[in-house]
């Protein structure tokens, strides 16, 4: 039988929609004093069989009042298809958003869409996802916990890391910068390459002591999203990247913004830190234009941003240019798990990203199937992507607009 497709071809769809919530951002102190709430949209898709299918896209992080109009386009492509083929029925939907949603947030609903068809696919068949994108490549892959923003003081830095490795993770990831832990604020950083560079190294050199030689320890620039006036330059990149050298880290994030593949390709070709990033890259096409540059040593797609299957695209894609592939997962329980299933289809998978003390829209959604052992995520075995999404937690948690990521700036309003 081939990976893609399901044995039931007989199973038709009879309804498609959007559920989005409101839930706390995580049981992380160290996340939740910079952001208590979050939001977060899924994609239901259900069958005569009785089956329901469920995904989950990042664009409900940032927008989710976007995602029902992008599902009710596409929904007349779904309602009464059957559910043979998850990769024909996204073809069908990219085409028909080809002009007004090829990249961005549309096409990150239809990545919620697809993920939710191969969950459907796996149940029908009684297989994880990750055996019908090709397989898994790993029995378990490294993960690391994705700490946010770096706490101002750095006392309270050192006392985040104890906690992650006390939670079992071997390897972390925190902020460039600080954010004052009272005031919710950036701490002002130095000006220049040179004053950019000694808060990272004075930052590492904390951390590597505080951890030892042998704890993982990557760095989030975050320049992908901030604003003229915080955005390093490919000097002061340069100069931060080669002042770390020396420290070991596992990948430094985003240390440019997404303006010029160039750039990122000149700053992985001289960094001695491995270059990461991609993350707000919406489509396999986009990755390979990046790609095809050497532009990053560690591609980060998202499969609730671009969809399971480009994910494994990207992944083969870097296979294939000497990269290694990290997932980025920020979303909740269902995209989470909709990347460790790509990330264990994908080869040269160095890592996972696993949000530490999730919250309650992460843990009641994939309930048992996540399993993290010495550092580790083990492969999961439960037939589609192992989660699940029960009206008690839709009642428990239901959507409260100004909750998104942004609303605070001017125009929005920030609730939370």
């Amino acid at each position: 039988m081939a990976p893609d497709s399901i044995s039931d071809d007989d199973m038709r769809i009879t309804e498609v929609g959007p559920v989005l919530l409101t839930g706390p951002s995580s049981n992380d102190p160290w996340i939740t004093f910079a952001k208590r709430l979050r939001t977060a949209a899924f994609v239901e898709i259900r069958t005569d069989a009785g089956l329901t299918g469920i995904g989950e896209t990042y664009a409900g992080y940032f927008g989710p009042e976007l995602v029902g109009p992008v599902v009710d386009y596409v929904r007349p492509i779904l309602v009464g298809a059957d559910t043979t083929d998850p990769r024909e029925l996204t073809a069908r939907m990219r085409r028909s958003l080809t002009y007004i949603a090829r990249v961005g947030a549309g096409a990150a609903v239809i990545s919620a869409v697809e993920a939710a068809l191969w969950d459907l696919a796996g149940k029908a068949e009684g297989v994880p996802v990750h055996q019908l994108l090709g397989g898994a490549r790993y029995d378990r892959l490294p993960a690391y916990a994705t700490g946010g923003p770096s706490p101002w003081p750095p006392e309270q830095l050192k006392r985040k890391l104890d906690r992650y490795l006390e939670l079992g993770f071997t390897a972390v990831k925190v902020a460039s910068g600080y954010l004052d832990q009272a005031a919710r604020t950036p701490v002002p950083s130095p000006r220049g390459p040179e004053g950019a560079a000694q808060v990272e190294v004075e930052k590492v050199e904390m951390l590597r002591a505080q951890a030892g030689p042998d704890v993982g320890i990557m760095l989030d620039g975050h320049m992908g999203h901030r604003g003229d006036r915080d955005r390093w330059d490919l000097t002061t990149a340069t100069a931060v990247l080669t002042a770390l050298g020396p420290y070991g880290l596992t990948f430094f994030e985003e240390p440019l913004p997404y303006l010029d593949p160039g750039e990122y390709a000149e700053l992985t070709r001289v960094s001695p830190v491995p270059v990461a990033g991609g993350e707000q890259l919406s489509s396999y096409d986009e990755f390979r234009l990046w790609m095809d540059r050497d532009a990053f040593a560690v591609a980060q797609p998202d499969a609730s941003w671009l969809g399971p299957s480009e994910f494994v695209d990207v992944g083969r894609l870097a296979a294939r240019r000497g990269a290694m592939v990290a997932s980025h997962a920020w979303s909740a329980g269902a995209g989470v798990m909709q990347n460790i299933h790509a990330a264990f289809a994908s080869p040269s998978a160095l890592i996972v990203e696993i949000p530490p003390d999730a919250g309650e829209l992460h843990t009641l959604l994939w309930g048992d199937n996540l399993v993290i052992e010495d550092g580790h995520v083990l492969r999961p075995d439960a037939p589609g992507l192992g989660v699940t999404l029960t009206d008690e937690v839709k009642e428990r948690f239901p959507f409260r607009p100004g909750m998104e990521e942004f609303a605070s700036v001017p125009g929005k309003r920030l609730r939370s």
